[in-house]
């Protein structure tokens, strides 16, 4: 099994949910042409396939695979209208995504803010569906939403914005790359089994499982910033898909700045490391994690 492999799992797996999102009506719209830009321009798919893995891993299927699927491609647009509006002029001000012009250079600035609302607005719609449909589901939901907002991604790029051209310290960094990176593969990590168990809020805290899915998930999402500090500095926007030295332009702090390129790199080990100890906590524990230490094994060495 390769990072190839489960890739194009995925791919298979998640993109007619994505096509199914808009209506063939809606899909004439303006707003929803400009998001469905951004929503089918590829990308690594990184958080539906670690859903997908979550789901295999603790023995999900039939029409509980059906419902992690439906939940994915919600996931997978909030995290697009995230990508939309960080790369306005008003925030990160950028021109490549996924090695394709922005949204809003192809769409203008005032469509592509809409383009972003709408699809986490479509994204809400559909959690609340799902909820109504299966109340067991109502704590899934809820989490996915909290953690898209203040507590996590929005909170997240608060603090950065906040942050530019300031020096702040690896606290205020960590919780900064919790919530904005972090929140939504928590979400990607630890909602298949919250649907799969039908946790509510109260069964999730003392879940022993979605305990060490929870730690996962933090050391996952630290790796994958890092990672992405690191190729901030060392990569070059043909392979990356995106302009790099963006960190250095806007003054902001990362790990790079703070620990230096090699002090970066150690930390990016030591969290690589603190997964693999998570995963093999849970293989003892019976569950299948062949996957997930092909996906850590990449986040390591990503070079996109």
């Amino acid at each position: 099994m390769t990072i190839g492999d489960l890739a194009k799992d995925t791919a298979l797996w998640l993109e007619p949910e994505l096509g199914s999102a808009f209506t063939k009506e809606q899909k004439e719209d303006i707003t929803v042409k400009a998001a469905l830009y951004s929503l089918n321009a590829g990308g690594k798919r990184i958080r539906p396939l670690m859903m997908r893995l979550t789901a295999l891993m603790t023995g999900c299927s039939g029409s509980k695979m059906a419902d992690v699927l439906y939940y994915a491609a919600t996931l997978e647009m909030i995290h697009t209208y995230s990508l939309i509006h960080d790369d306005l002029p008003g925030m990160d001000n950028d021109d490549l995504r996924r090695g394709k012009p922005t949204c809003h250079k192809v769409y203008g600035e005032g469509i592509a803010t809409l383009a972003g609302d709408l699809l986490l607005n479509s994204a809400c719609e559909r959690l609340f569906k799902a909820a109504l449909s299966n109340p067991g589901y109502l704590y899934a939901s809820y989490f996915m939403c909290k953690n898209a907002g203040l507590e996590g991604m929005v909170g997240g790029q608060s603090i950065d914005l906040d942050s530019e051209g300031k020096t702040i310290d690896l606290d205020l960094l960590y919780e900064l790359q919790r919530k904005k990176t972090g929140a939504l593969i928590e979400s990607a990590v630890v909602i298949p089994y919250y649907l799969i168990k039908e946790l509510n809020e109260e069964q999730a805290k003392e879940d022993r499982t979605a305990c060490l899915l929870r730690k996962l998930a933090e050391h996952i999402g630290l790796s994958f910033q890092i990672r992405d500090d690191i190729l901030d500095v060392e990569s070059d926007p043909s392979v990356l898909g995106k302009n790099t030295g963006k960190d250095q332009r806007d003054a902001k702090a990362t790990f790079v700045t703070l620990l230096g390129e090699q002090g970066a790199k150690d930390r990016l080990s030591q969290e690589i490391v603190s997964a693999k100890n998570v995963l093999d906590e849970l293989s003892k524990s019976g569950f299948d994690t062949e996957g997930y230490n092909v996906l850590i094994d990449y986040l390591e060495k990503r070079d996109s």
